[in-house]
């Protein structure tokens, strides 16, 4: 899962947002130092992540993509998926997704003081570039990927996976949809209220 999955995926509790959102930032046993509802949304962002890669779905979904990205198939279905949430949104959600956006931005942007320095400048580019939102066209998702390619040490050929998404989109789209009912239910039965 993406961001907009991952952020969805916390519910509406703010700490468990953000802890979900800069999650990938917080290395080993770190996750400590912060308080409870943060701490948990770390925890589950992890819990998301493993439970994703081990589902035959998305196993499924990345024996589609081209043997040529090699490792980078599981960020690269992470990014299509969170394509297909955008798009989808009014199945998952009665809140506008532009309203979510524009509320989930502020919940992230008060909480800037806690995070590492390299996720206050994720932050600062997903709100300007507005990314959240422009997950839900192909062409942004291209700009997406093509930017991650460039950040890889190795190459990845992310840029060309918008062949992939446009060569097998119905499919892909099946694939989410079926694998996020599962995905909501999973998230949901980690949350402690």
């Amino acid at each position: 899962m993406n961001f907009l999955a991952h952020l969805y995926l916390s519910g509406n509790n703010p700490n468990l947002i953000v802890g979900n959102f800069m999650a990938d930032a917080v290395k080993g046993n770190s996750y400590l130092k912060f308080e409870d509802e943060i701490q948990q949304g770390i925890l589950l962002h992890r819990e998301i992540d493993t439970f994703t890669d081990q589902h035959p779905i998305v196993k499924q979904s990345k024996r589609r993509l081209n043997k040529r990205y090699n490792h980078f198939g599981g960020i690269i279905i992470d990014i299509f998926y969170d394509h297909f949430l955008a798009k989808n949104w009014t199945q998952f959600s009665n809140i506008p997704l532009e309203l979510y956006v524009s509320e989930v931005y502020k919940i992230l942007q008060k909480s800037a003081k806690i995070y590492p320095s390299n996720v206050n400048r994720l932050l600062y580019f997903m709100v300007y570039e507005n990314w959240l939102l422009s997950y839900q066209h192909t062409d942004e998702i291209k700009k997406v990927l093509t930017r991650m390619s460039y950040r890889t040490k190795h190459q990845s050929y992310m840029e060309l996976a918008i062949e992939d998404l446009l060569l097998h989109y119905g499919d892909f789209e099946k694939d989410f949809m079926l694998f996020f009912k599962e995905m909501i239910l999973f998230a949901q039965s980690k949350i402690k209220t």
